[in-house]
C-alpha cells in the first residue's frame, strides 16, 4: 500500500462502500451507499484531502486524542507539571484537536468490511512524550454492514504514568441526503438540552440552556443553523445518544448513535455550508482549565495498564 492509499471497505449485500486512510489519522473520508439514481456519499471531503493537499480537520472523520476541541494558548498544568503544545492550526494561538489526526497509523488487521488501526505515541513521534504526560495507544476500528458504518475505539495506557484524556470526532456530513430539494430544507436534531457558554470558542465554565435558535433537541432547519458551540446535557435511551438529519424531499435520514463515554457535542457550520458536523466529545474543550477550577470538564484519565472503550456509528436509511 503506497503512502497515500485508502482502504476500501465493502458490503457486497447492500451495495455501502467506505474509505479510510492511514496515513493521515486514519480518516475514514469516504462512506457511500447505494441508491436508486446511483451511488449516495455520505461525508462531505474536500477533492485533494487524500492526497494531504487540504486541512486534516476539515474533511471526512477526522479523530480527535488526546484532546478534542481547543487547549488555551497550547499551555495545561497536570499532577504538578506544566506543558506546552504546538499552536499551530489554530489562528488563534491555542492548541487544538490533539495529536492523531494528521499522523500516520498502523493497520494492525483488515478484512473486506472492517479494518482496525492503531496509534502509539512513542512509536509514532517521541517527541509526543515531552507534550503530554503519558504515552498512550488509541485503537480504531471501523466495520461496515449494510448502510450502517460503525467504528469503536480503545484507549490503553501503555506508560507508568497517569494518562489524562479527551477523545472526539469530526464527522463532515452532507447534505441533502440525495439528488432532490436542498440541504437549507433539512431538519438538524441532537438531544441537548444546555450550551456551554463561549469565549472565543472557549468554554467559561458556565452553561445555559439550549434554547431559541440553540434548541435542537427540537429540529432546526439547516438554513437556519450557525453554529461553532458546545453543548452538554445530552439525552439518551439504552445508554445510546441519537442525533439525526432528516431529509424529506429524499426520504432520508442519516442517524448518528454514540454512547455515554461522549457526553458532549459540538455543532459546527463549515463555511462552505455544503456540510454540517455534529462531533461527539468525551469532554469539553480546554478541559484542563476548567478543572483547574473544580468545574467538571469531562476530562478522563487512565492508570498505568488501564483501558476504556468508546463506540459511535452513522447509518443511513428511509424517514419513517
Amino acid at each position: 500500500m503506497s503512502l497515500f492509499e485508502s482502504i476500501l471497505l465493502r458490503d457486497e449485500a447492500s451495495g455501502a462502500v467506505a474509505k479510510i486512510l492511514p496515513a493521515l489519522g486514519f480518516n475514514c473520508h469516504s462512506f457511500q451507499i447505494a441508491a436508486a439514481d446511483g451511488p449516495l456519499e455520505v461525508l462531505w471531503s474536500a477533492k485533494r484531502f487524500a492526497e494531504r493537499h487540504e486541512s486534516p480537520s476539515g474533511s471526512g472523520v477526522p479523530i480527535l486524542f488526546p484532546f478534542p476541541g481547543r487547549i488555551r494558548e497550547g499551555r495545561f498544568a497536570f499532577r504538578g507539571k506544566e506543558y506546552h503544545l504546538s499552536t499551530r492550526g489554530d489562528g488563534r494561538g491555542n492548541a487544538i484537536h490533539g495529536f492523531v489526526l494528521d499522523r500516520p497509523w498502523s493497520v494492525v488487521e483488515r478484512g473486506a468490511g472492517h479494518v482496525t488501526g492503531r496509534f502509539r505515541a512513542s512509536d509514532v513521534d517521541g517527541s509526543l512524550l515531552d507534550q503530554w504526560p503519558a504515552d498512550f495507544c488509541l485503537t480504531a476500528r471501523y466495520e461496515l454492514t449494510g448502510n450502517r458504518l460503525s467504528c469503536g475505539f480503545t484507549i490503553e495506557n501503555p506508560d507508568t504514568r497517569w494518562l489524562p484524556w479527551g477523545l472526539g470526532t469530526h464527522p463532515y456530513f452532507r447534505v441533502p441526503l440525495g439528488r432532490k430539494g436542498r440541504g437549507d430544507d433539512c431538519r438538524i436534531r441532537v438531544p441537548t438540552e444546555s450550551r456551554w457558554e463561549l469565549d472565543e470558542l472557549l468554554p467559561t465554565g458556565k452553561t445555559v440552556p439550549a434554547s431559541e435558535h440553540y434548541a435542537l433537541a427540537g429540529g432546526i432547519r439547516f438554513a437556519d443553523s450557525r453554529f461553532d458551540d458546545v453543548f452538554g446535557s445530552l439525552a439518551s435511551q439504552g445508554g445510546i445518544c441519537t442525533a439525526r438529519i432528516d431529509d424529506h424531499a429524499n426520504g432520508r435520514r442519516l442517524v448518528l448513535e454514540f454512547d455515554s463515554a461522549f457526553d458532549t457535542c459540538v455543532v459546527y457550520n463549515p463555511p462552505h455550508r455544503q456540510a454540517i458536523s455534529i462531533e461527539p466529545y468525551t469532554c469539553v474543550p480546554d478541559p484542563f482549565t476548567l478543572a483547574a477550577q473544580g468545574i467538571d470538564s469531562g476530562l478522563r484519565t487512565l492508570a498505568p495498564g488501564e483501558t476504556f472503550s468508546a463506540k459511535m456509528a452513522i447509518t443511513v436509511d428511509s424517514l419513517g
